[in-house]
C-alpha cells in the first residue's frame, strides 16, 4: 500500500514499525544517491543511510510541514554525513594539492558522463574537497555557510572547493585523454 507523507509522518509519532518501514522503503533509494556523494565508497554511504533513518525517526516530530518532506529528509542525511566528516576532522589538516590541473574540460566529455560515472569521480575526491564540493556545488550553500558549519575560514572552504575543481578536472581528463584528444584532431 502506498502512504502520503502526512500517512507516513503520524505513523512515525506514533512509534508504528510498519510505517517506519513504508517511510525508508519509499525514500532510502534517494537519500543512498545524496549519502554515496559524500562517501568514500558503498558501506560507508550505507552506513551513512542508517545513522540518517535513525535520526529522521528520533526528530520527525521537528519536521514542521513547511518545505517538502523529503527535502527535510535530504537535509538530515546532508547533516549526518558531515557530523561523520565532522567526527573525523579531530586530525584533519588542509589537504595540499601536489599537482593541480587548470586546463578547462571540454564539455562534449562531461556530457557523455553517466550519473554513475560523476558520483565515482566525486568519490575519488579526497574528503576534504569531496564535502566542501558537495555542499557549494550540488546543495547550493555558500562558503560562509560551509565555514559556519564545518569551523573553518571562508577562505579555507573557497581555495577547498577551488581545488577540489582542479582535482575532477585532472580526474575527467586521465580517464578520457582518448577522447580529449579525439576531440583536438577533429575540432
Amino acid at each position: 500500500m502506498r502512504y502520503t507523507d502526512d500517512e507516513l509522518i503520524e505513523g512515525c509519532l506514533r512509534g508504528d514499525r510498519k510505517l517506519q518501514k513504508a517511510l525508508y522503503e519509499k525514500y532510502a533509494s534517494r537519500m543512498l544517491g545524496v549519502c554515496l556523494r559524500y562517501a568514500e565508497h558503498r558501506e560507508e554511504a550505507e552506513d551513512m543511510l542508517q545513522e540518517g533513518f535513525i535520526k529522521v525517526f528520533h526528530s520527525i516530530s521537528t519536521y514542521e510541514k513547511r518545505g517538502s518532506f523529503e527535502g527535510w529528509i535530504r537535509r538530515v542525511m546532508v547533516f549526518t554525513s558531515i557530523n561523520i566528516y565532522k567526527s573525523r576532522l579531530r586530525n584533519y589538516k588542509e589537504e595540499q594539492m601536489t599537482e593541480y590541473f587548470d586546463e578547462p574540460v571540454n564539455e562534449n566529455i562531461i556530457d557523455r558522463l553517466s550519473a554513475k560515472e560523476i558520483v565515482a569521480l566525486i568519490q575519488q575526491l579526497p574528503e576534504g574537497y569531496r564535502i566542501i564540493f558537495n555542499l557549494f556545488a550540488v546543495e547550493g550553500y555558500t562558503h560562509k555557510e560551509i565555514a559556519e558549519e564545518l569551523g573553518i575560514a571562508i577562505g579555507t572552504s573557497k581555495s577547498q572547493f577551488a581545488r577540489a575543481r582542479g582535482y575532477l578536472q585532472q580526474l575527467i581528463f586521465k580517464q578520457n585523454k582518448e577522447l580529449y584528444e579525439q576531440l583536438a584532431r577533429s575540432g
